[in-house]
């Protein structure tokens, strides 16, 4: 269809894709609608046509033929040959069974002489046959219209009724009327024939449209609506959180999509690692008679390992990596293995010798926290790495529980955005009590008043004299049993005073170490990683809740939850789209 003034008639198409709608409602009237397309033309008209417009033309004309559901009115001059018309080829490729393929002759007024037996075998059925017949209609020409004030329909009747050869047809293929009623037929068996699947398709729509409306999730132009649907995924966000971390995880679906929701599991599953790490690794000089951990093919005793990876036999680190967390979490570091089993004596003899007094028989406190210090000088990268692994676990929680619950990417960046300040804030809080709690351990004077340590002071020197004493102890028949004179226990129990002194600092270090390590692990996971990621009244999953949503302001809302205007236009299309389905529901339920 082409629009167009005379005056323009040469810059304007003469076709166009455009529709032109004009729609009949009334209690009487039937539920169809009549494409006219313009007809198919292979030549084209200087000044008139193009190239262009024979394909827009023969495109519009296979689109509607196309679908299933339309019936072809193939209309064809009665004064040509039908054996040239290519709309009957065209109809026979998109409806090759004729079930919705109507002929219809026109301009019978026109038809040459003699050549009127041609028209009347194609209306009877004998040549050209279709299936759903042929249908023959006069319409008044231009001039005719111009002129006569006669009634068309009238005229038409008139014709068929009076001239020869037409007057012999049959009267249900001649006249609109009869075209009109043969349609009404083709129509009716076509709706029965397609009611099945109009109501599934109708119905499929219906549920897709829907699905679609669904997942822009709720509306969200008002500032209402938008409070409404924060709170609603921060009340989800929190339910999750407290599933999470009571480890019921048959609870939720959403705990079967990844095991970062699995936050329970994964914090309790490092705080073992965390505690071997330190107890395998966390000294720099093996005690004397302390089996060394075996080795890895990739720890070799001495040889510096990362800590946190794989690589260092047990030590492992959140294998996620988050750009925004860079400056708060600690970077991968070297740390050493623990030495071999008799340079602790060495070490410590070398570290007396050069910081030693004028004590007699002892040696200065201060010495025993440079030794300490030293030999907890891997609690660092491992306190460090342990609480950085739980802040990941923590951040990866939170960020892939909020993608679950909200889809909508913008909503979504937008709460991240506002969060994240505080949650880095929360993260912080953890690693400085980490660090403060390394600092309390390691630096200062080695306090205790664990009844441990006692015990295992006691235990370590009385061990250093039983080893002593095997040396000089020989087989007895009498006691069927190994024994030292008493000669021999006074004979051992002298030793020189710098030999003394390292054996004593030696069992004292030793002693202290074990009470200072369970002490130091067990304040790192309860304090820095339990109490301020995890489980703690201010921990980073706390953040997002119904009361942080509370306080946002109105920009701060609008920003989060507001619409985009292309969901806010989609929701209005498939609003619409359910309306009107809703109504072809209820014509044909």
């Amino acid at each position: 269809m082409g629009l167009r003034e005379a005056a323009t008639a040469l810059t304007k198409k003469t076709f166009s894709d455009d529709i032109l709608k004009i729609e009949i409602c009334g209690p009487d009237e039937q539920h169809y609608s009549v494409v006219d397309v313009p007809g198919i033309f292979k030549r084209t008209t200087a000044g008139v046509t193009t190239r262009e417009d024979i394909d827009l033309v023969r495109s519009m004309v296979l689109s509607n033929m196309k679908n299933a559901r339309s019936v072809i009115l193939a209309v064809v001059p009665a004064n040509v040959d039908i054996a040239t018309q290519e709309i009957l080829e065209m109809a026979e490729d998109y409806d090759p069974n004729g079930q919705r393929t109507l002929g219809v002759l026109t301009k019978p007024d026109l038809v040459d002489k003699g050549a009127e037996h041609n028209v009347v075998s194609i209306v009877e059925g004998k040549s050209h046959v279709l299936k759903l017949g042929w249908c023959i209609v006069k319409n008044p020409g231009q001039e005719e219209v111009a002129k006569s004030t006669e009634d068309r329909h009238v005229a038409e009747k008139n014709f068929f009724k009076i001239r020869e050869p037409w007057s012999r047809l049959s009267k249900d293929r001649v006249g609109n009327e009869a075209l009109r009623v043969r349609l009404v037929e083709i129509l009716a068996d076509m709706v029965q024939r397609e009611f099945v699947k109009v109501k599934v398709e109708l119905n499929q729509r219906l549920k897709s449209a829907k699905k679609q409306l669904e997942a822009l999730g709720p509306s969200r132009e008002s500032q209402a609506e938008q409070y409404k649907f924060l709170l609603d995924l921060a009340t989800r966000f929190q339910e999750v959180v407290g599933m999470a971390l009571t480890a019921h995880y048959a609870s939720d679906d959403v705990f079967d999509r990844s095991e970062s929701f699995k936050l329970a599991t994964c914090v309790v599953n490092r705080n073992t690692v965390f505690a071997e790490d330190i107890a395998l690794r966390g000294h720099t000089m093996h005690f004397k008679q302390e089996n060394p951990p075996a080795k890895t093919d990739s720890s070799n005793s001495g040889q510096p390992t990362q800590a946190g990876t794989a690589k260092s036999g047990g030590i492992r680190r959140h294998e996620r990596r988050f750009n925004e967390l860079e400056d708060v979490i600690m970077e991968e570091c070297e740390i050493r293995e623990p030495s071999g089993l008799l340079s602790i004596e060495k070490w410590l003899e070398q570290v007396y010798s050069g910081s030693r007094g004028f004590e007699l028989g002892t040696f200065d406190p201060s010495l025993l926290a440079i030794v300490w210090k030293k030999q907890s000088v891997n609690w660092d990268a491992l306190a460090l790495g342990y609480i950085s692994d739980v802040v990941s676990m923590v951040h990866s929680f939170t960020w892939d529980l909020l993608t679950a619950i909200c889809p909508d990417e913008r909503a979504r960046i937008g709460i991240q955005s506002v969060l994240l300040d505080e949650l880095t804030a929360r993260y912080k809080r953890s690693i400085d009590h980490t660090k403060f709690l390394l600092m309390t351990e390691r630096s200062g004077t080695p306090l205790t008043t664990n009844h441990y340590f006692a015990e295992n002071l006691e235990k370590s020197r009385q061990e250093r004299t039983r080893r002593l004493l095997e040396k000089n102890a020989f087989y007895s028949q009498t006691y069927n049993a190994n024994v030292v004179k008493v000669d021999a226990t006074i004979k051992v129990t002298t030793a020189s005073n710098n030999e003394h002194t390292v054996s004593d600092l030696h069992d004292i270090l030793k002693s202290y170490y074990k009470v200072a390590r369970k002490r130091f692990v067990d304040c790192v996971i309860k304090q820095a990683s339990d109490h301020y990621l995890v489980t703690g009244p201010d921990t980073p999953v706390k953040v997002f809740s119904p009361t942080f949503v509370s306080e946002l302001t109105s920009d701060q809302l609008d920003a989060i939850a507001g619409e985009e205007i292309s969901a806010r236009r989609k929701r209005k299309e498939l609003n619409r789209d359910i309306e009107n389905l809703e109504k072809g529901k209820k014509v044909l339920f």
